[in-house]
């Protein structure tokens, strides 16, 4: 998670790779024509606009979650995810990664959470956040570089004003300094995560 060009989609897609060729979920490709055509104009997204389109992304990681258990040993009953990546309740985890902006904490609340009304025992996957900081002027060098997206640089501060960096006490999130090579910043990611999940039992 984090503003655009901090890295999500590249380091995402790595970690999807390094944990065992999970499936990975880009947030971006599932926005809405009218999203996209907003940001290339150089309009931020308003609440509005989100919440359709974190609706989906949501349903996309628990459908890749339930194709994941159906193609698993039918005797298992959960699997859990990070950003996300997930593990069974055996000791193979199994893991799906998401590349989303999340930048309020409403939002990262409403993507771990899945279906409010599936029942507790039908739940199929916890979430861990990990936060890619990245220093505003090294976020306008990249932006400035890419010519492959539809995000509007102008958009940038915008971004930075709506960001909510995750609480680290209060929420189930890892911070990441993201402006190393993206292979060390992959590796890190891998490390602590994998460490997190086995920590805090997920």
């Amino acid at each position: 998670m984090g503003v655009s060009g901090c890295g999500k989609s590249t380091i995402g897609s790595q970690l999807a790779q390094r944990l065992g060729h999970a499936p990975f979920i880009d947030a971006d490709a599932l926005h809405p024509a009218s999203n996209v055509e907003k940001m290339a104009r150089g309009e931020p997204l308003a609440d509005k606009d989100r919440w359709p389109w974190l609706l989906r992304v949501r349903e996309e990681i628990g459908k890749a979650a339930q194709e994941l258990l159906a193609g698993h040993d039918s005797s298992l009953c959960s699997a859990r995810t990070i950003v996300g990546s997930r593990e069974s309740s055996s000791s193979q985890r199994m893991y799906v990664v998401c590349g989303c902006s999340s930048l309020k904490r409403s939002y990262r609340e409403f993507l771990s959470r899945s279906d409010p009304d599936t029942p507790l025992e039908q739940l199929t996957h916890d979430t861990v956040f990990v936060y890619v900081d990245v220093s505003k002027t090294e976020l306008l060098r990249r932006l400035d570089k890419r010519s492959d997206h539809f995000f509007n640089p102008v958009l940038l501060d915008s971004q930075l004003e709506t960001l909510e960096p995750p609480d680290t006490t209060r929420e189930a999130a890892i911070n990441v300094f993201g402006e190393g090579s993206t292979e060390s910043v992959v590796e890190d990611v891998y490390h602590r995560v994998t460490s997190y999940i086995a920590k805090n039992s997920l």
